[in-house]
């Protein structure tokens, strides 16, 4: 009667990762519900609720390179035209490169998606209820995967229930389908979580997803560049269209 412990091993498993995603999805509205009424989101707020703080730093660069305000190098350094910052997040990626005008685009990068701009805008989105806490940023999307990992551990112990030696035929329907109950739960969350909060992110709630979702129509209507620093915004450094910076981008991960 081993399978019998494989089985129970299966319901916990199963288990554990379906409330998890339970408990993850009601948060998500929970922040959701405090989302005040209709408003077009800027384009720090889009990156950081596409993104997080690094897209935030991201789009400040590409937003100043544009502007030549910011020269950004294929080879992955990044040099100061312009000392002025126009807002905090450029004066966070200006303080970043440092007083010699010049730094490599990783560390400058780094420095920007942890400054005090960012966290002070990531506090406003979550309580506008338009982002996920910070204690609870690896909730729907998390809890998915668990529960993906979970259908896949219980469909193994169900096969290895099967192949159990000294295990008669006459038994190995029963216990496929006491392990297809397990299965069929972790599935049924899956099924409902791609229905009710597809697409999972990370950080935007389902209100800010709404907002996220409205923001290429809105940026079209701002003009090419804003519909430019929109696309950065929601795709990040993939969505840059000049070969040059989209290689200066390509080195920033590199060390020196």
């Amino acid at each position: 009667m081993l399978w019998v412990v494989l089985l129970l091993l299966a319901w916990a498993v199963a288990g554990t990762a379906c409330t998890r995603l339970c408990l993850a999805a009601v948060r998500a509205a929970a922040a959701g519900r405090r989302a005040a009424g209709p408003r077009d989101l800027t384009l720090y707020e889009a990156a950081f609720l596409s993104g997080g703080p690094a897209r935030v730093a991201d789009l400040t660069l590409v937003a100043m390179a544009r502007q030549r305000r910011l020269l950004l190098a294929h080879t992955g350094w990044a040099t100061v035209v312009d000392p002025r910052g126009r807002d905090d997040m450029e004066r966070s990626v200006l303080g970043a490169i440092g007083p010699g005008g010049q730094s490599r685009i990783a560390p400058v990068r780094t420095a920007a998606a942890t400054a005090d701009a960012v966290r002070a805008l990531a506090d406003r989105l979550v309580a506008a209820g338009l982002a996920v806490p910070d204690g609870a940023r690896t909730t729907v999307a998390g809890a998915v995967r668990q529960v993906r990992a979970a259908a896949v551990a219980v469909a193994g112990l169900g096969v290895l229930a099967l192949l159990m030696p000294h295990q008669a035929n006459d038994t190995q329907g029963p216990i496929a389908l006491w392990f297809a109950l397990p299965l069929v739960l972790a599935l049924s969350c899956l099924a409902i979580a791609r229905v009710e909060a597809h697409p999972y992110t990370r950080w935007a709630s389902p209100a800010g997803q709404r907002l996220l979702g409205a923001l290429p129509r809105l940026a079209r209507a701002g003009g090419d560049d804003r519909a430019y620093l929109a696309s950065v915004a929601l795709h990040g450094v993939r969505a840059i269209g000049e070969p040059d910076l989209r290689a200066a981008f390509a080195h920033r991960d590199q060390r020196d």
